[in-house]
């Protein structure tokens, strides 16, 4: 079961074909102008302190996980600071401090769309070298997590931890798991009303985050890019178009709530928690929820897939966080030695029994502990749909890219415009957003 697991893991992962979304892999290319911290010195022997800066941990993990890097590090004191876990606040609050070039924080966590936005601000700091010289071996690690941290020819952050989108469903009503999105569309408008349900599917389509990324997810299940991998806006292609007529289809198909505008994670995961939805779009979060029969309806009957393919195959976007050094640090060489450790199999492992939270590490998914932290990380299907995650556009302007495609998107469900003329918008809109920089 062990080598079946890892090796389904790194098959799929190799060949999902995330290299579209970020580029040829970061391992493969050589890194123009490396401005990396060398490691010709060790460590200060001297007693240093860094600052480890991350949204508020409510579990023990984050203590448990710089206590043992202290004991193999004595001389390097880890300070905890707690950032909001709103990730806007948080990006707020971290470009003000790098903004004034402080060096208040030495080590801090970065949402996984933020890398290339923190690297062309001059922020963090290329890992390259330093990845090279301690031979960090990042083909063992999700691709699409080492992809988000890496852009203009560098490695700027590592991934600590990571998810995407799963295809929940009801196993006491779906007999065969659709693989594609004609066929879930199918089953879900032919299963609605069955076993007490309202709906067929549910996914998050209000004007917000989360409308980026189901169209994301659609525009790469049918073969579209956004922004290809020379930085040319793609967005307006046959392709996409497939991609965004499908996503105003389900938004229009009988199987799904009429007011599906107004659905976050929220409304999602309210609807099959109690039973009113026959498949789901969520977050790997949902599944021990769904499983809990204090607070679950469908409590062991919770079925997950990897997202449904479309015309070149199974697309979940990535969420999670990656670890960066700030370019202001005192202590660089120190920092590096955290991060690295954070990222190592026994760091990861401490975060995925601790915190619940998934490793980015591919072979933790074979090991006995961490498979007891959580039914998720023994499950082949929720390691298959890790597998095929894409980084979302890994451009430094991605927020402002995100609201535009907000905004024109939901104007196509609304039936406001056609999916042409919404991409037609989206190209002209994200062409200024990027000239602009």
């Amino acid at each position: 079961m062990k080598n079946k697991l890892l090796n389904t893991a790194l098959i799929v992962s190799m060949s999902a074909g995330l290299a579209a979304c970020g580029g040829e892999a970061p391992s493969k290319q050589a890194a123009p102008q490396d401005s990396s911290p060398t490691k010709e010195t060790k460590p200060s022997a001297e007693k240093v302190k860094i600052v480890f800066g991350q949204g508020a941990d409510q579990t023990e993990g984050t203590k448990k996980l710089v206590a043992a890097f202290q004991a193999k590090f004595p001389n390097i004191e880890v300070e905890l600071r707690d950032f909001p876990n709103d990730s806007s606040q948080t990006h707020d609050q971290l470009v003000t401090i790098l903004g004034g070039k402080s060096a208040e924080v030495d080590v801090i966590n970065l949402d996984v769309v933020w890398p290339a936005e923190f690297a062309q601000a001059g922020f963090i700091l290329p890992l390259d070298r330093l990845i090279k010289d301690d031979n960090v071996d990042l083909s063992k690690y999700l691709k699409a997590g080492v992809e988000s941290g890496y852009f203009n020819g560098q490695q700027w952050a590592l991934p600590r931890y990571n998810n995407s989108g799963l295809l929940y469903y009801r196993k006491d009503l779906v007999k065969d798991v659709p693989k594609t999105w004609d066929d879930l569309i199918k089953q879900a408008e032919q299963l609605k009303g069955q076993g007490g349900t309202q709906y067929g599917f549910v996914t998050q389509a209000k004007q917000y985050e989360g409308l980026s990324v189901s169209f994301t997810e659609l525009v790469s299940a049918y073969g579209g890019k956004i922004i290809d991998d020379k930085g040319n806006v793609t967005v307006n292609s046959p392709e996409s178009l497939k991609g965004l007529k499908q996503l105003v289809r389900i938004a229009k198909s009988p199987a799904v709530p009429s007011n599906l505008n107004t659905f976050t994670e929220k409304e999602t995961l309210t609807a099959f928690m109690e039973g009113s939805a026959v498949f789901a779009r969520h977050w790997p979060a949902l599944y021990a929820q769904a499983n809990d029969p204090k607070v679950s309806k469908v409590a062991g009957n919770v079925g997950i897939a990897p997202l449904p393919s479309g015309d070149a195959r199974s697309a979940a976007a990535l969420g999670g966080w990656l670890a960066a050094i700030n370019k202001y640090s005192k202590h660089p060489k120190e920092s590096w030695e955290f991060l690295k450790f954070m990222v190592s199999a026994e760091g990861e492992k401490i975060i995925a029994i601790n915190s619940t939270q998934t490793p980015t590490y591919l072979p933790l998914f074979d090991d006995a502990d961490v498979q007891k932290a959580s039914p998720l990380f023994a499950n082949r299907d929720f390691v298959n749909g890790l597998s095929s995650a894409i980084p979302r556009t890994i451009t430094p302007q991605y927020a402002k890219i995100s609201g535009i495609i907000q905004v024109e998107v939901s104007k196509a469900i609304a039936g406001e415009q056609t999916p042409e003329q919404t991409l037609t918008n989206l190209e002209t809109q994200i062409k200024q957003a990027v000239a602009a920089k």
